[in-house]
Formats: C-alpha cells, sequence, structure tokens
C-alpha cells in the first residue's frame, strides 16, 4: 500500500467516525459544585454540627479549665507550699492528657461522620446524574478530569435543581 492510499484509508476512517459520533449527546457535570452547593450538603453539615456542637463545647471548657489552672499556677506558685503546688501541677497535667484524648477522639469520631455523610451525598449526587442521563438520553456525562467544558454541554444546574427536588421531597 502507498502512502497515498493510507492517507486515503485514514482521512475515509476519520469521516465515518466523526458522522457516527455526530448524533451523540454529551454532557459535563461539576461534582464539586454539586457536593457543596446541593441542599443535601447544608442538611449534612447542620447534622454534623448539632451532633457534635456539645463534645465541642465540652473541649472548649476543658482548655479554659486548663487555662485558669496554668494561670493560677503561675500567679500563686509563690506562695503555695509545695504539695499544694505538686497538687496543682498534677492536675493541670491530667487536665492536659484528657483534653489530647477527648480531641483526639472528637477529630475521629468527626472525620468518621464527616466520611459517612460524604457517601451519602456522593450516592445522591451519582442517582440524580443517572435519572438525568437516562431521561433525556445522554450517551455521555463526564465530570472530573475536565479541562474545559462549554456552559452549552454543563448540566450541573440540572442536577442541582434535581438534588434541589429531591431534597424537598425527602428522598
Amino acid at each position: 500500500m502507498t502512502i497515498y492510499s493510507r492517507l486515503l484509508v485514514l482521512v475515509v476512517l476519520f469521516f465515518t467516525i466523526s458522522f457516527a459520533h455526530a448524533g451523540q449527546k454529551i454532557a459535563f457535570v461539576n461534582q464539586a459544585r454539586l457536593l457543596e452547593k446541593a441542599p443535601q450538603a447544608e442538611s449534612a453539615r447542620n447534622k454534623l454540627q448539632k451532633e457534635f456542637s456539645k463534645r465541642d463545647k465540652s473541649l472548649v471548657k476543658l482548655q479554659k479549665q486548663i487555662k485558669g489552672s496554668a494561670t493560677k499556677l503561675q500567679k500563686d506558685a509563690a506562695i503555695l507550699s509545695a504539695s499544694e503546688l505538686n497538687k496543682l501541677k498534677r492536675k493541670i497535667t491530667l487536665l492536659r492528657r484528657d483534653l489530647e484524648r477527648d480531641r483526639s477522639a472528637f477529630k475521629e469520631d468527626l472525620s468518621i461522620r464527616q466520611n459517612e455523610e460524604l457517601v451519602k451525598l456522593q450516592k445522591a449526587v451519582i442517582t440524580s446524574i443517572q435519572t438525568i442521563a437516562k431521561k433525556e438520553k445522554y450517551d455521555l456525562i463526564i465530570s472530573d478530569g475536565v479541562i474545559y467544558a462549554s456552559k452549552q454541554i454543563d448540566i450541573t444546574d440540572k442536577i442541582l435543581a434535581q438534588l434541589k427536588q429531591q431534597y424537598r421531597s425527602g428522598k
């Protein structure tokens, strides 16, 4: 086969592929925006805030208690007896350990719950994307890793509207 015949075959293949794909419906979805703006996301944030606010307040209270004891130690160190001084130092040390332990447990529990809520939200987003894709007969919907998508194929607002509707209907 000569170079001209190979080139002709490539040109014919290119046009054949172009015509075959011309009727396909393609869209783009900005999942990061959906995960931030969906009412389910706001609901999850509020839920977590309520769930962890009591523990957060407890940590703040413990920090204030440590600060108060440290201030007392600094202020009264010269007038306290050796046993009172040691007792206050021990109390501060134990409170600091409690604070570190409670803070660590708090962070771990919060992280676990955030991940649980994120998984729920991601499932809702994917379900909405799939629903609109089937309903509007999209052949391909792309998301992450896209460098550019025109407004003509961006259906993020449609998905967001559907998520809002699902949220209002309690799904």
